[in-house]
């Protein structure tokens, strides 16, 4: 096991470590502390690992995939492998639906949106290259300015501090004032966004399970949490009809999707704002905190990075590979019989995709658990799933990451862990942890004035 995995909080996990296949639970309470070590023996003993009943229909069963090759195959091909949100939405137009009688039905806003809009796979490609890539995609360049204000704004509030709370105080703040710039949100209004985005993740937090199912009593408060969001988003669609701005929201009030001939409805807006809240900030939060963990454990690599800006896509490349902020998730079902490493999975199948897991196989990377800036083909991992279906703010994420580090290498000389860290995690599938103090040392002089220069390989 590489030293790069933290032990220190086995013992306060409420699961013992696992030393063999019988001990192996990746979703049991406490996993979160032991998920490297089980990969090691997933891998090892069985890569293709039956969930018996885990399926979506009764007496199906599932299978969690950890092998690199079975992962990048199985989101290749969503024709084999469907995803599961493509085929309730396809139910939901299948029975006649308008977005607002299947929200009403699922109370799901982000399905119920897309019955019009891309109610078969695929509609996907043309979804986001007109509606999110200009924003959160290739259009990602036009926030470079906006991102490094907001890092220094950041920076500025505790830079001459001893040491920092770092999660609170930059890695969850930074995503959040950057995701509200980009729709158009008021900065007064960040708390709100950010309480709407930890209501949302509940069942990835707090989910049992491969499928992430909330109680009856989780299920009340999310929604009870997310009370007014729908609203406030119809608020400023209204707002920004009438008087658009340079933003995300006025572009989808303005826009004309070509594969409907017209423009979207309101709720179809406010789906797509749903899923970029969602989906863009605990992502970017959880790699910035695992990158600042690594940096802490990799004595001179700051300073290295601080010298030879070149090196900086790598590192974050690496450590998305290494600390992954999501580790799995159960997105796909078999179409067909297949067979995995010999393992018949029946068609029908619910995939569990281990993304962590892929990510550190030894036979599609040497050396798995190193942090290796010159390994080759540095983006092969798969954080962000990859194929058609790759995750459409990766863009967006890989330049807050980029950016946030240029500016802390231009105006810090050093960081190093600080006081009262344990490291333990939180509960759900998502690797982050619940505090991470770390001490900064301010430099005495700051490179390019925190500009982040030369941060974007």
């Amino acid at each position: 096991m590489s030293t790069n995995v933290r032990h220190v909080n086995h013992d306060l996990s409420p699961m013992r470590c696992p030393v063999s296949l019988e001990d192996v639970d990746l979703f049991a309470d406490g996993s979160q502390e032991h998920w490297y070590e089980a990969y090691e023996i997933l891998h090892r003993s069985e890569p293709v690992y039956r969930i018996e009943g885990g399926g979506i229909s009764a007496g199906s069963d599932a299978f969690v995939l950890t092998r690199h090759d079975d992962v990048t195959t199985v989101v290749r091909d969503p024709s084999r492998f469907r995803v599961v949100s493509t085929m309730r939405v396809r139910e939901l137009a299948d029975r006649g639906l308008t977005p607002e009688e299947a929200y009403a039905t699922t109370r799901n806003l982000m399905q119920a949106s897309m019955v019009s809009l891309r109610p078969t796979q695929e509609l996907y490609f043309q979804h986001r290259r007109e509606l999110t890539d200009p924003w959160v995609g290739v259009g990602a360049l036009r926030h470079r300015e906006m991102i490094t204000r907001h890092a220094n704004e950041l920076l500025d509030e505790w830079i001459d501090d001893d040491q920092v709370e770092f999660i609170s105080r930059f890695a969850r703040p930074l995503p959040q004032r950057v995701m509200a710039d980009v729709l158009g949100f008021p900065r007064q209004d960040v708390t709100l966004l950010a309480d709407w985005g930890d209501a949302l993740v509940m069942p990835f937090v707090h989910g049992s399970g491969l499928k992430h199912e909330l109680t009856s009593e989780q299920a009340h408060e999310m929604g009870r949490r997310l009370e007014g969001f729908q609203d406030y988003i119809y608020e400023h669609v209204v707002a920004k009809r009438a008087d658009p701005q340079d933003d995300m929201i006025s572009f989808l009030c303005d826009v004309t999707y070509d594969a409907l001939g017209r423009k979207l409805t309101d709720i179809e807006i406010a789906g797509i704002v749903h899923a970029m809240v969602l989906g863009g900030l605990e992502t970017t939060q959880y790699a910035l905190e695992e990158q600042a963990q690594l940096l802490c454990e990799h004595p001179g690599m700051f300073e290295q990075l601080r010298i030879d800006r070149t090196k900086l896509r790598s590192f974050t490349e690496e450590a998305l590979r290494l600390r992954a902020p999501t580790h799995g998730l159960s997105t796909r079902v078999t179409t067909r019989d297949e067979a995995f490493h010999g393992v018949l999975v029946p068609a029908g199948s619910l995939l569990h995709l281990r993304f962590a897991a892929a990510n550190v196989d030894g036979d599609e990377f040497p050396c798995p658990f190193d942090l290796d800036l010159d390994r080759k083909g540095i983006g092969r991992h798969v954080t962000f799933s990859t194929g058609p279906r790759v995750c459409p703010g990766a863009t967006l994420s890989r330049l807050e990451q980029q950016i946030a580090w240029g500016v802390l290498l231009d105006r810090l000389d050093s960081i190093d862990y600080g006081d009262g860290n344990d490291w333990m995690h939180q509960p759900g599938i998502m690797l982050g942890t619940l505090k991470l103090n770390i001490r900064v040392r301010k430099s005495s002089n700051p490179l390019s004035a925190g500009t982040g220069r030369s941060s974007i390989a």
